[in-house]
């Protein structure tokens, strides 16, 4: 607990003055983190031995992370066929080496951590992009805290054994519970939407789907028969041990025009 505690410390104080800054020192920051992630996947899966493929697949992220702006191609649609094209024409090339199955994970992991990392950076952009962020981030680390402690206190009836074993129904409704405290009380001082109701709706929604995030990335660790994602953040674990979340949230609240 001790060196959770001391990660936890060191980490707001290295990460969140760059999302103060903002700008170009922000953006750059955000690259080093997901090219991170990205290579957990990647070593997950023992796929770090295909050199090509890796790097194509962390330019294939950048690309995902880049503002609309600064495409080269017209849509994100048209950047993610060519680089399917690439990779399948790469697995003649290696005669089945690194096969389907491989093209299909790498673009799949670039997909789920760049756009998930490219609507956090979306969202620092917009107007009241530092209120947006630190609402959504308190309502991922509230459903955490009260999901820990709900199911603690009250845990009887397992969520989901074959993936998480400790967690329960009763902590995940919890966690929802404390993230709409939480976030009520985040809208009466800083006006995240003109509407309070509005405001607990989608931090339920957002809250269902941080603890979704969450699963997701357990029942990757446990196909690939890996405790942790990496060991980056001692007591942590890697990136995605700690960003699992915030991949499912930030783009939900753009999905549902929250943030815009």
């Amino acid at each position: 607990m001790k060196t959770r505690i001391i990660t936890a410390i060191i980490a707001i104080l290295l990460f969140f003055p760059f999302v103060f800054l903002s700008g170009l020192p922000f953006q750059i920051i955000m690259y080093i983190i997901a090219t991170i992630g990205f290579l957990e996947l990647l070593h997950m899966r023992r796929m770090t031995k295909y050199p090509i493929p890796t790097v194509l697949g962390v330019i294939l992220l950048w690309s995902l992370l880049f503002q609309d702006e600064y495409l080269i191609f017209s849509t994100r649609l048209e950047l993610l066929m060519f680089f399917v094209l690439v990779l399948l024409g790469y697995t003649v090339l290696v005669k089945n080496k690194f096969t389907f199955e491989d093209a299909g994970f790498l673009i799949l992991a670039s997909i789920y951590v760049g756009l998930g990392f490219h609507y956090f950076i979306q969202t620092r952009e917009v107007d009241d992009g530092l209120v947006y962020i630190f609402y959504a981030i308190l309502v991922i680390l509230s459903t955490d805290t009260g999901a820990y402690f709900f199911g603690r206190a009250f845990g009887k009836h397992k969520l989901w054994p074959q993936i998480s074993p400790k967690k329960t129904v009763e902590g995940a409704l919890g966690g929802i519970l404390v993230a709409s405290i939480v976030a009520i009380i985040f809208q009466y001082f800083f006006h995240v939407h003109e509407s309070m109701l509005l405001v607990v709706i989608v931090t339920i929604i957002a809250s269902i789907f941080a603890q979704i995030g969450d699963l997701v990335e357990s029942a990757i660790k446990r196909h690939y028969d890996v405790k942790d994602s990496g060991k980056i953040l001692p007591g942590h674990g890697g990136i995605l041990d700690r960003f699992d979340s915030w991949l499912f949230v930030f783009p939900l609240l753009h999905f549902i025009h929250f943030i815009s």
